[in-house]
């Protein structure tokens, strides 16, 4: 039988303080001093008493806590293998380009970072950006996957992805925080982005910097409907849409760092 961490913390911290006021009082009643003298050692003994038991509470609690921290660690780090596993089969279903999740996941975090997230911030983008298209998994493969342009009546059933997407992670408590990438990564700087049409600041910092990266890898890499963008046209293609479609400031922060935001998202591949 598993005992609760509080149960075995009390019982232990019980069992000491009864050892203690019966051994010390037995033993401080065997010494014969006259009234004043116990007096004054009944009150050393009681602060002592605060003192050790205080640090054995100190003790037991960070003991407990570490252990629950360590168990936190393992729960996290098994959903987060769980979720890229699922990743995974959804980039060879959509037929996207190697890594392609883990890519701009990677270079999401490390942009996060130069724009000073941190903390809890950094891991709902990291969760975020992994699962930037998690609601195009209920998207037939017919749209999906159409090596030619989409329909009018095709594009509005792909844009339902953003919708489809908050609405999955809104169902898992730990997921609902990073919703700001799935849900808005195809807003627009400029307003006319969809699904609320949000402009400027008001899209989520999460979204625009994500975005920014989306782009570049959308661009840089093949797709069903296009071949790999040359490098230079990437770039300036990039610079024209900030201020547009992309964050002038989340760009040139990119630009500015991109040798080392493209080795941070190449590196798998030259691992592999």
């Amino acid at each position: 039988m598993t005992v609760k961490p509080q149960v075995r913390i009390v019982a232990i911290y019980v069992s000491v303080a009864l050892l203690w006021v019966l051994f010390s009082d037995r033993l401080l009643l065997s010494l014969n001093f006259d009234e004043r003298t116990l007096s004054l050692l009944h009150t050393l003994k009681g602060s002592l008493y605060v003192l050790v038991t205080g640090a054995l509470l100190y003790w037991l609690i960070g003991r407990t806590v570490r252990r629950m921290d360590r168990l936190n660690h393992q729960l996290f780090s098994g959903n987060e293998q769980s979720l890229r596993a699922l990743v995974s089969a959804m980039d060879v279903r959509h037929k996207e380009t190697r890594d392609h999740s883990e890519r701009v996941m990677r270079m999401t975090v490390a942009l996060a970072r130069r724009a000073g997230l941190d903390g809890d911030a950094l891991r709902h983008v990291r969760f975020g950006a992994l699962l930037h298209d998690i609601g195009k998994l209920a998207l037939p493969d017919a749209v999906l996957i159409k090596p030619g342009p989409l329909t009018p009546e095709e594009i509005t059933l792909m844009r339902t992805h953003t919708v489809l997407g908050r609405d999955l992670l809104m169902r898992t408590a730990f997921l609902r925080p990073a919703i700001d990438i799935p849900y808005a990564h195809h807003e627009r700087w400029d307003g006319t982005g969809y699904p609320r049409g949000l402009r400027g600041e008001d899209i989520p910092l999460a979204a625009r910097i994500f975005s920014v990266v989306d782009v570049w890898d959308a661009l840089s890499f093949p797709r069903v409907y296009k071949p790999a963008w040359p490098e230079p046209e990437v770039i300036d293609y990039l610079r024209n849409a900030a201020g547009g479609q992309l964050d002038p400031s989340i760009v040139g922060l990119f630009l500015d760092h991109y040798d080392e935001l493209k080795a941070i998202g190449l590196e798998q591949l030259q691992l592999d």
